[in-house]
């Protein structure tokens, strides 16, 4: 019995192995007549790869049921640590997807206008206060707070929110930060969602430099 047990390890390590490099190839998501290319950011695996039940209701609790799930990723070491059986962390994860009524659509500049109109409204203007954690910290707990807008072009809009919460099954820090991002490729509405724990400054200016980097990522892919 003893003999086989590293054997199993090792199986169960090639396994999660295999699965980190399928996940983070780019792939296509078919979206009405449209074929959309997606790619998680380096370090982050879509967990749709992992065929799990228990990853796709996580990826669920994240959005409306209105929308479809393109994309749910987590860290490549949160991906290793789940395939294995042990809990994940979930520090850090994103979300892709597309709203269920608009999938067979061609969206235009003008409807893509309207459609980042209705998703930001009520959001507000961004503080003059620049210390997360001193806003968040006077703002009620569970409430989200537009906390800066970081793009603002024809095609892509992103905004980044926090939140002072309780700690739940994502939160395992009492500060939330998450940006969105509302994108139009080829013809179809995208939200982007980016979410880490807010520990130190840091993560501030991880989530920013993430958030632009996929979505320059994303239009590439696109532009074949």
């Amino acid at each position: 019995m003893t003999a086989v047990r590293p054997f199993v390890a090792l199986l169960f390590a090639v396994s999660a192995a295999w699965s980190l490099q399928c996940a983070a190839a780019p792939f296509a998501v078919q979206v009405g007549e449209a074929r959309i290319g997606l790619d998680a950011p380096s370090g982050f695996a879509d967990t749709q790869f992992a065929a799990s039940p228990r990853l796709q209701e996580l990826g669920e609790s994240l959005t409306s049921a209105s929308n479809r799930i393109l994309l749910f990723a987590i860290s490549d070491a949160d991906m290793r640590r789940f395939m294995v059986g042990d809990p994940p962390e979930f520090r850090r994860y994103m979300i892709v997807v597309t709203p269920r009524g608009m999938e067979r659509d061609r969206v235009g500049e003008a409807t893509f206008k309207q459609f980042v109109g209705e998703s930001l409204l009520g959001l507000g203007e961004p503080p003059a206060e620049k210390d997360v954690v001193k806003y968040l910290d006077s703002r009620q707990t569970g409430a989200v707070s537009l906390l800066q807008e970081l793009r603002k072009d024809p095609d892509a809009v992103s905004v980044l929110q926090g939140v002072r919460s309780k700690a739940g099954f994502f939160e395992r820090s009492k500060y939330v930060l998450s940006s969105t991002t509302l994108m139009l490729l080829r013809g179809k509405a995208l939200s982007l969602s980016v979410f880490t724990q807010y520990e130190d400054p840091s993560d501030l200016e991880w989530i920013r430099v993430t958030t632009g980097r996929w979505i320059e990522e994303l239009k590439r892919l696109n532009s074949r």
